[in-house]
């Protein structure tokens, strides 16, 4: 297994400094000055070559190329042109939102799309079946946008003043202030505390500051369910379809054949075997939850990934566009090991060979 894990990250190594280069390269492509994007009417030729010069985006695109991937490999990650401060701050401070939000969609969508997938597929064309696929193809149609103007409508307007009231947008209820951690516990306070704090809803678990978990909590349930439909609806189709292709081999007969019970059958011998091509698209669905959903994101006021890069891409601020990616990638490269071990663990075929 060491062995494996070894060769998946080594294998990883020129598909990371791939995306740094395609990054790099089309960050530069778009159309606009990074001075006048980020100074606008103050921008006069004197100030944007002092700009560039600060910035070094006077050098050749290799120098600078060269530059960034030999600070990426040392960590430095360089400086915002837009906020004038480091990306590894905007990453510890904005990561976390968009973490929370992304495991908390994905959590909720396999809790609900596996069970709809398991019922779906042993009753097969059934009216639970019917309905069950109707409502994943509806899922899949219903853009998210529309979909969190419609919940944010129905339960912060239409639900007001009810116990079904759910706030519409933000991290936190106002005046709701989480203590780090590492305060609480008198630790000296660095990068990786404070990167671990900003994760608030564990901050607020682990440190027992139950007002601001349940605001934590109720402020992610409407961009969780609005960002997790679309996943939810995919993986219950999977999970019905690989169920049935499963159900029907001769290892699943032979068990009915033994007396073993209906549910046993289903669940014990045929869903494992039905859950590899779905634990691939869970592991696919997380990198791209991990992306960063602008659309979620902004809609209900959250700064996380998805709207820092889609707010740097339009400020042409490229220290952002390619820290944030390059981290993001990381994170696809991570689920992706971590899909190939489960894989290990579900099919012993795959350990074998």
């Amino acid at each position: 297994m060491g062995r494996f894990i070894v060769r998946r990250l080594l294998s990883a190594i020129p598909v990371l400094f791939g995306i740094l280069l395609v990054v790099f390269l089309l960050a530069r492509a778009i159309p606009g000055d990074p001075c006048r994007a980020a100074l606008g009417e103050r921008a006069t030729d004197e100030l944007c070559d002092a700009y560039n010069e600060r910035y070094g985006l006077n050098e050749p695109l290799f120098t600078q190329f060269r530059i960034y991937v030999g600070d990426a490999i040392t960590g430095d990650l360089g400086q915002s042109f837009r906020f004038n401060r480091p990306v590894s701050e905007l990453l510890i401070e904005r990561l976390p939102t968009t973490v929370e939000l992304s495991v908390f969609a994905l959590v909720l969508a396999i809790l609900v799309g596996v069970p709809l997938g398991i019922i779906s597929g042993y009753r097969h064309n059934s009216k639970v079946d019917v309905a069950t696929m109707i409502g994943a193809n509806v899922g899949v149609s219903m853009p998210v946008f529309w979909l969190g103007l419609m919940l944010q409508y129905l339960f912060a307007v239409v639900l007001r003043d009810t116990f079904l009231s759910l706030p519409p947008s933000g991290r936190l209820d106002a005046g709701v202030i989480p203590i780090p951690f590492y305060e609480q516990w008198g630790w000296a306070a660095n990068g990786l505390w404070e990167f671990l704090a900003n994760f608030v809803v564990v901050n607020a678990l682990f440190t027992g500051q139950w007002e601001v978990f349940r605001s934590a909590i109720g402020h992610l349930i409407l961009p969780a369910v609005a960002l997790a439909t679309i996943p939810m609806s995919i993986i219950a189709r999977m999970t019905r379809s690989s169920l049935l292709d499963v159900l029907g081999l001769d290892y699943v007969r032979t068990a009915r054949a033994k007396g073993l019970r209906e549910g046993s059958v289903v669940l014990r011998h045929a869903l494992r075997n039905a859950l590899l091509p779905v634990v691939t698209i869970i592991g696919l669905s997380l990198g791209a939850l991990l992306g960063g959903a602008i659309l979620t994101e902004t809609i209900f006021n959250l700064t996380g990934v998805g709207k820092t890069l889609f707010d740097a891409i339009t400020s042409r601020d490229y220290t952002v566009v390619q820290g944030f990616t390059l981290i993001v990638a990381v994170g696809f490269v991570v689920v992706n090991l971590i899909v190939d071990i489960l894989y290990t663990y579900l099919d012993p075929r795959v350990r074998v060979g």
